[in-house]
């Protein structure tokens, strides 16, 4: 028995609930740089990692629960929770600054949409079509990404930011009637348990209980000791990069747009006609490694370049650097028995959603201590100016590039083909509570392969 929606559950309804979302909050970026400098004049870097550590830890710390109890009480009401409280800060950008930023971190809580939009589509489709069902997903979070920015600068430019602010929360409330009036429930009655007052079992919404079991299997301890290494210094990087290219570099909210358009076209191009290629050619360890050492040169490029060029030459290097997680993917994969697919997918899942809390808190502290500041709004304008220091304008650039050359290190030791088990340390007694951590295994195992950014870093 179906909630109210209109015609049957399908990924067109997961599609629309993510563009509209993520095109929302894309149209925001030049906006959000100018009234994150304006509430912040000192300390710009350090405030933005900070709003932004919060609310990925936050999120780190929801996503099982909300994921277990969507499994009871259905996805449909948690998809309208999740886009509402994401969703919140829009109108709160000119109303108050302050209450803005606070919002935003609090709303980590339930800024796990893509949780429960891959629950959705597993609810929905058949294993053999689950793949492409993600991909149409990612694709689609992608190309909202790869649009937004520039009409918001080009609004932001022409009519200014308050238009810009009313666009996106009309954007917002439409997303969320769509859910309430368009979006049929997909769980039937029969697939839940017998009622809302199921209990949830601390097993299934305890964050670090899939972080504790990583250290049973060593093949499991390297990759996801990788995984953490590689994606700290990405998830700071999200968090401050475009403030950064505008404020130190000199880039202009246009170019700011442009920037994120071509980065995020190159990565979609990487992560389906490029990947392919390589894993079929060098194979899948070999692709892991081509993808951090493109990732370490894509950071010292950003730590030492000063000038406009120099970023969009790192620019097209990050693209390609994206190919590493979606390889990392396919090794667990492929090395796990099928029935605990769920339970190494997700350990790597919620190490990324731990990096999504730390990566952009590191990233602003270390801006603080090297005094890296933003000057005047007006004096970003002009592309001419470079940064105040000429040594090493990025420095946290410059740690991540470390971080990243320690996990290529790490990484030079994973087996390409190594069968994963967690057996051992009682895994059997605790199967079933880790499966249904979050919601199905296909969809943990999709969980971070999202081109350009995660939930929590827009």
């Amino acid at each position: 028995n179906r909630a109210q929606g209109i015609g049957e559950p399908s990924v067109y309804h997961a599609v629309v609930v993510i563009f509209l979302e993520f095109f929302a909050w894309g149209l925001l970026t030049t906006p959000m740089l100018t009234v994150l400098h304006q509430t912040f004049p000192q300390h710009t870097f350090l405030m933005n990692g900070l709003i932004q550590g919060v609310k990925g830890l936050l999120s780190f710390l929801s996503a099982p629960l909300i994921g277990a109890l969507s499994d009871v009480w259905g996805r449909k009401s948690f998809l309208l929770l999740t886009v509402f409280f994401t969703c919140a800060p829009i109108p709160l950008m000119k109303i108050s600054p302050w209450w803005y930023f606070a919002v935003i971190s609090m709303s980590g809580v339930f800024a796990v949409t893509f949780s429960v939009i891959f629950a959705y589509v597993a609810d929905i489709t058949q294993e053999h079509e689950r793949s492409t069902a993600y991909g149409l997903v990612s694709a689609t979070f992608a190309a909202s990404l790869v649009t937004s920015p520039a009409i918001g600068a080009y609004l932001s430019q022409a009519y200014g930011d308050t238009l810009v602010v009313v666009l996106a929360t009309a954007v917002a409330l439409l997303d969320v009637c769509f859910i309430l009036v368009a979006v049929p429930e997909s769980l039937p009655e029969k697939m839940r348990p017998a009622s809302w007052g199921a209990p949830i079992s601390w097993e299934q919404a305890d964050p670090f209980a899939s972080l504790c079991k990583v250290g049973q299997d060593s093949t499991v301890l390297l990759i996801c000791i990788t995984v953490f290494l590689s994606y700290l210094p990405e998830a700071g990087q999200y968090s401050s990069f475009f403030l950064y290219l505008r404020q130190v570099i000199g880039f202009t909210s246009e170019t700011v747009a442009a920037f994120i358009a071509v980065v995020g076209i190159l990565s979609i191009l990487a992560q389906t006609v490029v990947l392919g290629v390589l894993m079929r050619s060098i194979g899948n360890k070999n692709t892991i490694l081509l993808g951090l050492g493109f990732q370490i040169l894509q950071l010292a490029w950003y730590g030492f370049g000063s000038q406009p060029w120099m970023m969009w030459a790192a620019g097209a290097v990050a693209a390609m650097s994206s190919i590493t997680f979606p390889a990392i993917s396919a090794i667990v994969s492929r090395n796990a028995d099928p029935d605990q697919q769920g339970v190494v997918q997700g350990m790597i899942t919620g190490i990324r959603g731990l990096c999504n809390g730390l990566g952009p808190a590191l990233y602003g502290f270390v801006f603080y201590l090297f005094h890296v500041e933003l000057r005047d709004m007006d004096s970003a304008a002009s592309p001419e100016k470079g940064p105040k220091s000429t040594i090493i304008p990025g420095p946290p650039f410059l740690f991540g590039a470390c971080s990243v050359l320690l996990s290529l290190l790490v990484a030079l030791f994973i087996p390409e083909h190594s069968g994963l088990s967690l057996r051992p340390a009682g895994y059997k007694k605790h199967s079933n509570g880790a499966q249904s951590q979050g919601h199905s295994p296909q969809a943990a195992s999709m969980e971070g392969k999202e081109p350009l950014l995660e939930d929590s870093s827009v």
